[in-house]
This record gives structure tokens, sequence and C-alpha cells, in this order.
């Protein structure tokens, strides 16, 4: 005989049933300093920005290996409908990633598939496009009781509830009249989130901020440059600082010195490492005529984090003049040096050095080029300061120094492995011509580097554009081994217990490398150029790694990049569109003379090579249709600026005669 359960009875036997079953499922585990401190227990996931506090970008997976890397697949794609750079590196927590992209949009998505969960748009407001120094970027979330944390390209902190997507609290960090902006991922040390800011390029004073994570309230503020020294100045530090400082002008600039990226938290020592920018403006003859070694700027700060207040500090470079930051990607490691095991900082900052400190003291333990530097003979290790080669400041006359701006690395994360004691850096080769500005005049809300224009003296220099990963041996002091590749700005490094490390490129390769003798194993187009750091995680026992591929960042802002979070896993049949095949040219016919062509080429290197030099997915030049060639004058002119394309009006009718005569001839050698 059947019975149908009816009214109350029912609905008490489905209540059980559903305690039952919630009382069987694991609870989640909660993300709190504990678990950031010691995430052994959570190795399948990725909690933070570098995986853990060290910020090594190490992980302990192991299931994707050296011996089977070669049949990778893509498992899943997500398509973040943006053109624009993407430069995150997604965090994992119990089966659930949380990343971010253009304009400060946070996804959270299913881990297994790449289903969307839910997206939180903070609806920044499109007039930093054109305040932004390096496109509307963001390179990451935190996680931390059940919220992520963003910074908003507009200055403004926010705090989401991980599971609904909404927002818990919003704080503004930032004088939003001024030129901020925010692209850096918040960082947590002891129930506070740090984030920090950029805009020095366009005049504004730097510092660093804690807000405690429940309620949003600022706990403290670091400025990492005096300010008005008619007035009494934030703290001790800077009051040290003052002194450093001359003339009557900086102060009014801002200064600089803003903490746009690296931020990393030691809870064994209870320290909090930021680093620091350039100066504004750029030229120090300007900023601070009188000399000076300008604190803090270029330096890496050891911070209280309960209090706000510094406890040592290292300036890579005094005085810099070369805008060569230092918030460059710092990480934590114990090495055996000179015979005993040292807890150090390690850096590879824009200047070209890659430098270990003693993370609880600041003693420079060493400091050797990892890319070609002439700006400086080498870093005395007794002064801790770099020696500068006469004439490199460009107080007297113009020069050409390596590295450039962009850096011998730059914000692309590096990574460590414990298991081959190397780093690998995402190193680069550049340089740009330096001299002192027949005039100078502060324009708010504008670039006010204060420093000539790149184009000048063209037959004295050549622009070398290249990059490499380089696995750098930081207790021998020099590289292990290098992978060369034509291009340069690529991307983040990761390394694995499976003996490997992955890196994706300018050109659009995600690349697998055998992590202790640097063999291609594997690699995968992506459609895009990628810039972003993978990482990987595991979840039902198999082990995935996933990247953020979207072209942008310092380059063009209007480029051809089709934005997409790609994860790959051994087996992955997924697919993307195919890689194109590149257009079949003809020679076009010119007689122009080898001095012609000789004094076209370094045109090129100095304007066209940093974007068509075959170094990203912008179209190479030597494949243009005849109109292209033609009609050069014009697109030099602007024609193309709603593309895009700059306008280059120092370039007169010789000098784009010359870079046309040098385009047909590269075009000519594709067909013989």
């Amino acid at each position: 005989m059947r019975h149908r359960l009816v009214g109350g009875t029912a609905a008490f036997l489905l209540s059980l049933v559903a305690l039952v079953t919630a009382q069987q499922a694991p609870a989640p585990r909660p993300v709190d300093d504990a678990a950031l401190a010691k995430p052994e227990a959570r190795n399948q996931d990725w909690l933070s920005y570098g995986r853990d506090y060290y910020e090594q970008r190490f992980s302990p997976l192991d299931q994707i290996t050296d011996a089977n890397a070669a049949k990778l697949g893509l498992a899943w794609s997500f398509e973040t409908a943006t053109d624009r750079g993407l430069e995150a590196t997604p965090l994992v927590i119990d089966g659930i990633m949380y990343t971010t992209a253009s304009w400060s949009v946070v996804y959270a998505v299913d881990a297994r598939t790449g289903q969307q969960l839910w997206k939180f748009d903070p609806e920044v407001h499109r007039k930093y496009d054109q305040l932004a120094c390096c496109d509307v970027v963001n390179r990451g979330a935190a996680f931390y009781k059940g919220r992520v944390y963003v910074g908003a390209l507009d200055g403004r902190l926010i705090a989401i509830d991980a599971k609904s997507g909404k927002p818990a609290w919003s704080v503004t960090t930032v004088d939003q009249k001024q030129a901020y902006t925010s692209t850096g991922a918040p960082r947590i040390a002891k129930g506070k989130v740090i984030i920090g800011n950029g805009g020095a390029e366009y005049g504004v004073r730097g510092y660093v901020s804690a807000y405690d994570a429940e309620t949003g309230k600022l706990a403290w503020r670091f400025y990492t440059v005096p300010g008005d020294p008619s007035k009494p100045q934030e703290n001790k530090a800077l009051d040290k600082a003052l002194p450093t400082w001359k003339g009557d002008n900086w102060w009014k600039f801002g200064g600089g010195g803003t903490v746009w990226d690296s931020i990393v938290y030691d809870p064994e020592i209870n320290l909090l490492y930021v680093g620091t920018g350039n100066g504004a403006a750029w030229n120090r003859e300007i900023r601070s005529p009188g000399g000076g070694d300008n604190l803090y700027l270029a330096s890496i700060l050891a911070i209280n984090p309960d209090n706000g207040e510094l406890v040592w500090h290292y300036q890579t470079t005094p005085g810099d003049t070369w805008d060569y930051t230092a918030v460059q990607p710092m990480m934590l490691a114990d090495l055996q040096i000179g015979g005993r095991l040292r807890k150090v900082i390690m850096q590879a900052p824009k200047n070209g050095f890659f430098y270990v400190l003693d993370r609880a003291t600041g003693e420079l333990l060493s400091a050797d080029p990892y890319v070609t530097v002439n700006w400086a003979s080498h870093v005395d290790l007794k002064t801790g300061r770099p020696v500068e080669i006469a004439g490199a400041d460009y107080k007297e006359k113009g020069t050409y120094i390596r590295p450039g701006p962009l850096g011998g690395h730059n914000w692309q994360a590096m990574s460590f492995s414990p298991k081959t004691g190397l780093v690998y850096i995402p190193a680069q080769d550049n340089g740009r011509y330096y001299e002192q500005p027949t005039e100078f005049e502060y324009k708010p809300l504008e670039y006010n580097l204060g420093v000539g224009p790149i184009g000048r003296n063209l037959d004295r220099y050549e622009v070398p554009y290249a990059g490499r990963l380089l696995a750098w041996d930081p207790v021998a002091r020099k590289p292990r081994w290098t992978a060369e590749y034509g291009s340069y700005w690529n991307g983040g490094t990761l390394a694995t217990a499976g003996n490997l490390v992955f890196q994706g490129t300018a050109l659009g390769d995600f690349i697998a490398y055998n992590a202790a003798t640097g063999e291609k194993l594997w690699s995968s187009w992506a459609t895009t150029g990628i810039v972003a750091p993978p990482i990987t995680y595991m979840i039902d026992g198999k082990q995935y790694v996933s990247v953020m591929a979207g072209w942008g960042g310092a380059f063009p802002k209007k480029t051809r990049s089709y934005g997409r979070l790609l994860t790959f896993t051994i087996g992955g049949t997924a697919a993307l569109p195919a890689r194109p095949r590149p257009r079949t040219v003809t020679a076009i016919a010119s007689n122009a003379r080898p001095e012609e062509i000789a004094a076209g080429g370094k045109i090129f290197n100095t304007y066209c090579a940093r974007c068509h030099g075959g170094a990203t997915i912008l179209p190479d030049l030597r494949r243009s249709s005849p109109g292209i060639y033609t009609g050069l004058d014009k697109i030099l002119d602007g024609s193309l600026v709603e593309r895009g394309m700059p306008r280059f009006a120092e370039l007169d009718k010789a000098a784009v005669a010359a870079l046309r005569a040098y385009l047909l001839d590269e075009r000519k050698k594709l067909v013989q």
C-alpha cells in the first residue's frame, strides 16, 4: 500500500534531509590571517596575489610536469568582452575564481568550467582613460574573510561580498581632483587592506594607505615623499627625508614616489614592504635643482603594519632621473648566502640591477646587472649606492641610456622555485635618449617628464627592443639560462613543483619551459598578446593552469585585442581560433640610397619598433598594403589618431622618406 506524505510531515522530512546534507557537505574554509600566513593546507588554491605572503609565485602542485606538459590543452575560456589590457592575477578559493579586467570590473567564475557566477562593475568614469598613464588596467583583487577587495581605477577601494557580488563598503582613497589612479592589487596584512596609487607622471604626491578590512576605516597612511616644507611633516621619516630635496618646485609638482604596484607582507618579522616610484618630474635637475637623493623615491620601504611607521629603507636609485621606479615585484625567500641562512627580499627593478637584501634590517647583500646597464658601473656593496657613469645624468648634454623608462623589468611578475633556486624574470632590453629640455612648464593633469624628445641625434645610437625569460641564480649572482624572444613586454611567470615555468608572450604564445634547463616543452597560441602572470590550482584531483590574455598596458590602447581568461589542463580539448597566416607580399620598387635606408632604420627603431617591430600583435609594417607606404606622411601627421596611431609631428619630409625607404627594403627581404 502506498502512502503519500502531506502537509507538515512532508515539509519536516524535506527539512531534515536538507539539514543532513548540509552537515555532510564540507564547510567553506575561511581565508583569514592564519590561512594567508600558512597556505600549505590549501595548496590546491591560489589565495593571494603571489599565492602566499612570500609572493614567490611557486606552486607545490606537480600533476603537470616536464614529462607530460606536451599533453596540455585548453580546458575552457572565458570572454571578458574587452579590447583593453588584461594584467590581473586570478585568485582561486574553494573552486571559485575571482579576477579583474579592464575598467576594474570584477568577475567570479566557476573554476571547473569558466561559467560566470557574478560580475561587479564599479562604473569608473571614462575620463580616467586620459588620466591613466598606461591603460585602464587592473592587476587583481585580494580575498579575506568572505570578501573580495579591489582598487578601482578612480581611486576607490571596494569590498565585495564573495557570495553575492554586492559591495559591502567603498571608500575613496585619493583626491579625485588630482590625477591619481589605482591599478595595483590590494594586499592583506593583520586585518588591514593595503593599497597605493599611481599618477607621478602627472604630478601627484605618493602614499600607501591601510584600511580596516571589516569597516573600511582608514587605519594609517604613509606618504613616500615630503610635503610643503613650510608646514610640519606627517612623521619623523619625512623630517629625515626633507633635507634630501632641493629647490622650491618639487612639492608643488607633488614629488611623485607613487606606490602603484608591489606590496609584500612578512608575518614572521611583521614588516610590510612597499616599492616606490619615480619623481615628478622625471628630471632631477627640474625636480630638485642642486641635487639630493630625494627620499623616498625609487626605494624599498619596510613599514610597521600596525602603525604605518618606517622601520628601514633602501633606495635603489638615489636622485632618480630616468624613471627608474622600484615598484617592480618583490619576493621573500630564505637563502644560504655566505655560509648562513638569510631571510631576504629580492627585487629586479627598472634600473637593471638585481637586488638581494636582508629583509629584517635592509642590509644590501648583493646587486648585479641582469640586463645591459650603462648609467652606472656597479653598486657599491659597502655604501649601497650605485656608481653613476659620468654624463649619465644628461646635465651637460644629451645621452642614450639603457635600460630606458620601460626598465630591464617592469611590473610583470617574476617567480622563484625553491627546487631549482632560480628566479624567473621577464627581462627586456630597451633604451631612451635623455636630454635637458630647452624650457619646462609644469602643467597639471598632463605629463610632466622634463626630458627632451626621444628622437634627437639619431645618428648616435640604436634603440634595441628585445625580451627574454631570464633564469637568475640569486646566490651565484648570475644567469643560469635564458629563453630569447624577438618580442618584449612579455608576461609574468609561474614556477611549479612539476619542474615547469610558464610564461605568456607579447606575440600571444603561452609557453611551458623546463625550469632547470630552459627547454621549451609546450606552447599554445592565445590569439592576443599576454602580459599577465599565470596561476595554477587543483579541483577534483585535476590540476589547471590559467592566465589572463589581453594585450595592452603601457602600449597603444586601441589595439587588436580579444580579452580572455584561458585555462589549460592535461588532455584539454577546447579550441580557440587558429593562428592567422602572414600576408603574402611582393616587393615594391625603390631606388633609395643605402645611407637613406640606414637613416630610416634608426627612425624605425626609435619611433616604430616599440609597436610594430614584431614585438606586438600590431601590424607588421613590412607586410602593409601599398597605400600605407604612399600615405605614410599623412599617417605620421595624425590621420589615424582615432584608431590609436599617434601623431609624430617632429618627423619632417626627409625623415618620412627615409622611413619609407627602410620599410620597403625590409619588405624586399621577405620575398628574397
